[in-house]
């Protein structure tokens, strides 16, 4: 079972992995399991650059829209729902691919990362704004309701030590404690790596391009509509870059335009995170793309290295 090789792309945000991996399951028979924390929220449209509904007829695709924005959902989770995808796929004859940026995601699925989950950026930022307002007595309480094992343990003098093992239960949904004690899990498949590798400022014009056709697409309207049905921007799921600096714009802390330059900005910082997650990922084959570089073309050197039968061994490209 551990031979089954699965592919998986992975790269910073508008670097192009949907195009391509809507290729490459055209070309390998394969259907799409989305590594992405956010789109497997239902409302979250245009701020997760979801695939199209046109996309999702073509191709099939999983862990999208399973969750309203209010219920809980962590790496954790995801890694044990994404193994059972990864099993049905193949039970019916088709190949899985996993695509996203969120590193954490990606982790979880392929590894199971029970030796101690990376960083979850967004949240980490969330909870260091929190610190800043003085919120530790509250943080240590949250402690306490999810791992009182490690709460009890934590000198309540270290806050970055009690953000750490918050951030590791809504990564992960278990306690440290629990993580901790040499829990392991079994991953009856083997990944390979392919990330999709952009010279820095190339990528940043893509970010800006992409984060102005959201706002034009109604990025503000969409945030409105969540506080609509009741989703505000307290939720850990909407506290994240575009969603945070819209429903900023719809208070009135800041205008239109600032909106889409801090927008820019966040989204320019997070990319660089995400390569920063990726670049220590040595499984990764890097594919150098640019602008002139057709998705199709990209997907066939990734179905021709995935075809290869020592593919496991080869070195990582690098740009």
């Amino acid at each position: 079972m551990k031979s089954r090789r699965v592919p998986v792309i992975v790269g910073p945000t508008a670097s192009g992995k949907t195009a391509v991996s809507l290729h490459l399951a055209s070309i390998l028979r394969g259907e799409i399991i989305s590594a992405d924390s956010r789109q497997v929220f239902r409302f979250l449209d245009i701020g997760t650059a979801k695939p199209s509904a046109h996309d999702r007829e073509t191709i099939r695709h999983h862990c999208i829209d399973e969750r309203n924005p209010d219920q809980e959902f962590s790496a954790g989770v995801f890694g044990e729902r994404g193994r059972a995808v990864v099993d049905d796929i193949f039970m019916r004859g088709f190949l899985p691919i996993i695509v996203g940026g969120s590193g954490l995601y990606v982790r979880s699925l392929v590894d199971g990362f029970f030796e101690g989950p990376g960083a979850d950026f967004e949240f980490r930022d969330a909870l260091d704004a929190r610190l800043k307002r003085g919120e530790l007595p509250a943080l240590i309480d949250e402690l306490r309701r999810v791992d009182p094992l490690t709460a009890a343990a934590i000198d309540p003098t270290k806050p970055r030590r009690i953000v750490r093992a918050l951030e590791v239960f809504h990564a992960t949904g278990t306690p440290l404690s629990a993580l901790q004690s040499g829990r392991s899990i079994e991953v009856n498949f083997t990944p390979l790596f392919f990330g999709l590798l952009w010279e820095r400022q190339a990528l940043y014009r893509r970010i800006n391009a992409r984060c102005e056709q959201m706002v034009a697409d109604g990025l503000i309207g969409e945030a409105e509509d969540l506080e609509r049905r009741g989703y505000g921007p307290a939720l850990n799921a909407l506290n994240t870059v575009g969603y945070r600096e819209a429903f900023a714009c719809l208070r009135g802390e800041i205008s239109p335009e600032e909106m889409l330059e801090q927008f820019k900005q966040n989204s320019r910082r997070y990319a660089k995170r995400q390569m920063t997650w990726f670049r220590r990922e040595k499984r990764v084959r890097w594919i150098p793309v640019h602008d002139g570089t057709n998705p199709s073309e990209i997907a066939e050197i990734i179905a021709g290295m995935f075809r290869t039968p020592l593919n496991d061994e080869l070195p990582a490209m690098r740009g």
